[in-house]
C-alpha cells in the first residue's frame, strides 16, 4: 500500500482521508536539520513505538518497540548515532521520546534519511499524534483515532509519498 501526503492537511490511504498536520515551513526537497520542513519524496516505513503506560499495544503487521524513560533519538548531526534511537546522554543533542505530552504515545519512523545518513539532512522524521493539528517541526500527525485506523491498514512493504 502507498499512502500520500495529498496536501499539507490530509493524509490518504486506501479510501480513507485523514486530517493531518505537517512540518510548519511545508514540504521541502531539500530539507536541512532545524527547518521546520517535511521531507519530499516516498519513504518506507519503520517500526512503531508506543507508551505502554498510556496505551494499548495494537495488534498490527510492523515492529513494536515500547517507549522506555531513557530513549531519545539523536538530533546531532555531529554525533555517530545522528537520526538513530539512543539512550540518552547529557552529552548528545536528542529528541525525548518518553515524553511529558502525548505526541509519542503512539509514533511510526518514515524512513528518511536512516540509510547512508547524510548529517544534518534532517532527522526524527515521523507519523506521531497531534491535540490540535498545529504544525510540527518536521513529522507528519494526527489525531490519536485516526492513527489507530492506519494502523489497521499498513504493513512493512507500505510506503509514503510526501509531495
Amino acid at each position: 500500500m502507498l499512502i500520500r501526503l495529498k496536501n499539507k492537511d490530509t493524509l490518504v490511504a486506501g479510501e480513507f482521508k485523514f486530517k493531518c498536520c505537517i512540518g510548519k515551513n511545508g514540504v521541502k526537497k531539500r530539507k536541512i536539520e532545524g527547518d521546520k520542513s517535511t521531507p519530499k519524496g516516498i519513504f518506507s516505513l519503520g517500526d512503531l513505538y508506543f507508551r505502554k503506560d498510556r496505551v494499548k499495544k495494537p495488534n498490527i503487521k510492523l515492529k513494536i518497540i515500547k517507549i522506555k524513560p531513557n530513549m531519545g533519538w539523536c538530533n546531532d548531526p555531529n554525533h555517530k548515532f545522528y537520526n538513530k534511537e539512543i539512550l540518552i546522554k547529557k552529552k548528545i543533542g536528542h529528541e525525548k521520546l518518553y515524553r511529558k505530552d502525548h505526541k509519542y504515545d503512539y509514533f511510526i519512523i518514515i524512513k528518511y534519511n536512516t540509510k547512508n545518513i547524510i548529517p544534518n539532512k534532517g532527522s526524527a522524521i515521523f507519523i506521531h499524534l497531534t491535540n490540535n493539528y498545529s504544525p510540527t517541526v518536521g513529522c507528519i500527525a494526527l489525531k490519536k483515532k485516526d492513527f489507530l485506523i492506519l494502523l489497521k491498514l499498513i504493513n512493512k512493504k507500505t510506503k509514503i509519498k510526501i509531495y
